[in-house]
């Protein structure tokens, strides 16, 4: 084949792949939508049939290992654990929410690792710096993690839907659920003498630092955040976008944690979250190096508990 004739077919076959590639586009590919404040707050409300009630189960760590129903009839699963013994526990005490990340659950606040593989976020030395400054601290498995998980759609497999197929739905109810999850959660936290309901702070590494900015968001009786290496997010899934939600997050302080080098967040779009949030009272930690910072980030939890 001449030169003449290579080129005609390198020319049609890359028209036959833009015109493949934009007919998926057409078809599947993910497409940005707006959300209105009125279209938040419904997709985020939610009603009990009645009152929330925790089966606990105490262990020899001044925990308990507990469950509770949801919203919409889900097994919830989780740990808590109150402070450590010598701190006055005579009144009610702070309380500490901890969002895992993606493809992880809630033993990655209490271990320093778990089936032989290391908690590389560092989440379980906030959870023992918490506890040693009095908080009481409380976990839970988002929905599709941990013991949650569902077998007939895995992490990777929504992952992928969401993102080669445009299937934007369980990835925004996963969040959200898990979110409406929360707020039954803190129903019941908010009622128990042994807690103060108004020191009820989150914090959350990756798509735990995620849901804490959403559950922040909607529920104002959570009043502080810290924000771990959140991922970006945009008008694909604007439903679940913090930028669209910037309004109920003006009364929340924010500590923002973020890497230069973010797999999944740039150091533009971290600098533009920050930016952005409302609320005077917020301070920006930046690190070298990508989504798994380096151990020491936690000390700035230090002054911030």
């Amino acid at each position: 084949m001449n030169k003449t004739g290579v080129k005609k077919m390198l020319l049609t076959l890359g028209a036959a792949i833009t015109a493949l590639a934009a007919g998926w586009y057409a078809l599947f590919g993910l497409k940005p939508y707006s959300v209105t404040a009125t279209e938040i707050n419904q997709r985020y409300a939610y009603t009990l049939s009645q009152p929330v009630e925790l089966t606990l189960q105490s262990d020899d760590s001044n925990g308990y290992h507990f469950s509770y129903t949801s919203f919409d009839g889900a097994r919830v699963n989780g740990y808590m654990r109150l402070p450590e013994a010598g701190n006055n526990i005579s009144r009610p005490v702070p309380v500490l929410i901890g969002a895992h990340a993606m493809g992880r659950s809630h033993v990655r606040w209490w271990h320093e690792s778990y089936k032989d593989r290391p908690t590389r976020e560092s989440t379980d030395k906030i959870t023992a710096m918490a506890l040693a400054k009095g908080y009481a601290v409380v976990t839970i498995d988002a929905r599709n993690h941990g013991e949650r998980k569902d077998p007939d759609l895995g992490i990777a497999e929504l992952l992928h839907n969401l993102h080669w197929w445009g299937k934007r739905e369980p990835y925004e109810a996963m969040l959200i659920d898990t979110v409406r999850d929360h707020r039954v959660l803190l129903d019941w936290l908010s009622t128990q003498p042994q807690f103060d309901a108004e020191r009820i702070d989150i914090t959350g590494y990756s798509m735990g630092a995620h849901v804490s900015l959403l559950l922040a968001a909607v529920d104002d009786r959570v009043k502080r955040v810290a924000a771990v290496v959140p991922p970006h997010i945009n008008n694909y899934t604007a439903i679940v976008a913090p930028l669209n939600m910037l309004t109920g997050l003006a009364d929340n302080p924010v500590l923002l944690f973020s890497a230069n080098d973010d797999e999944y967040a740039s150091k533009k779009q971290n600098k533009a979250l920050f930016n952005a949030l409302p609320n005077t009272d917020k301070q920006h930690y930046v690190f070298g190096g990508g989504h798994v910072l380096p151990a020491d980030y936690v000390q700035h939890f230090e002054t911030w508990l």
